[in-house]
């Protein structure tokens, strides 16, 4: 858990002053995005933004030189910034957080990502967290391009703790807020299909929900092809999609059954080869 404790030194309590200053400051420039009528700020993008948040930030890290700062090895310098905004209700509504304080304890973290410190592996574990858990109220507040700032450091931060299964779940928060700030809707749509058919990669089994879904399409498009029983069409879609059958087992078709089988083979291979790929992938983290 993230320390709930008032700043430790003076230097630590001044530090929070300026970080909330430039949260404040740089709050400005959101509340005028966020201001902008909702089909504009769809169709406008963050990355202006995130130019302007990291020139906030690195002059705040810019004046982070801690005085040899005693701290718990448990405990990090500024959790008494990530409190207020991590230790909320959880719900729907995007004003459940102030947004300023979201961006108070995004700057904070990293300031104490890329400051002079050099974190433990507790420190790196509590860290990681506190960029994982302000991901999703920073997308429920109109501002995923941001919230892909903070999956990314919680991958990269789960990865030097070893915690492959944590690193993929930030993988995968990761790829879905880089595609909710797409400014083109095409673009945002267009990603929604790798993410309902196998999570970016991360989810590799929902796959085998596609191969059903492809499977049940290419039985009624032979039955519609071919006179014979059900029983017999079901049985050939199934073994085509493996292993592709020979014209002698498909003399019953009429006019555009072979073309379907033909499809359906060529579709099978490629479905199965990501499937395993991506399978290969998980199980040997590759």
């Amino acid at each position: 858990m993230l320390e709930r404790s008032a700043p430790s030194s003076p230097f630590v309590a001044d530090m929070s002053m300026r970080i909330e200053r430039h949260a404040d400051a740089y709050g400005e420039s959101i509340t005028e995005f966020l201001a902008q009528p909702h089909g504009l700020r769809r169709r406008a993008t963050e990355q202006p933004l995130l130019d302007l948040f990291t020139r906030h930030t690195e002059a705040v890290v810019a004046t982070y030189d801690p005085p040899g700062i005693r701290r718990a090895g448990d405990s990090l310098v500024f959790g008494h910034i990530y409190a207020p905004a991590l230790h909320r209700p959880a719900g729907p509504d995007p004003q459940a957080v102030p947004v300023n304080q979201l961006l108070a304890a995004l700057i904070a973290a990293e300031v104490e990502f890329r400051g002079p410190l050099r974190l433990s592996r507790t420190q790196n574990r509590l860290l990681a967290e506190a960029y994982e858990r302000l991901g999703r109220p920073l997308v429920q507040a109109g501002l995923p391009g941001h919230a892909a700032l903070a999956y990314r450091r919680a991958g990269s931060l789960y990865r030097i703790d070893e915690d492959t299964d944590a690193e993929d779940r930030c993988g995968l928060a990761l790829a879905q807020a880089r595609r909710q700030a797409q400014p083109q809707a095409w673009r945002r749509l267009g990603g929604l299909v790798p993410d309902l058919v196998c999570g970016y990669g991360y989810r590799p089994f929902r796959m085998l929900w596609f191969v059903v879904f492809q499977l049940l399409v290419f039985t009624g498009a032979v039955a519609l092809r071919a006179e014979q029983p059900v029983a017999v069409t079901v049985y050939q879609v199934l073994m085509n999609y493996l292993n592709p059958l020979g014209i002698g087992d498909t003399d019953h078709l009429r006019v555009g059954g072979r073309a379907v089988f033909v499809t359906e083979a060529y579709t099978g291979a490629v479905t199965m080869s990501v499937f395993f790929a991506l399978l290969v992938r998980r199980w040997f983290r590759l």
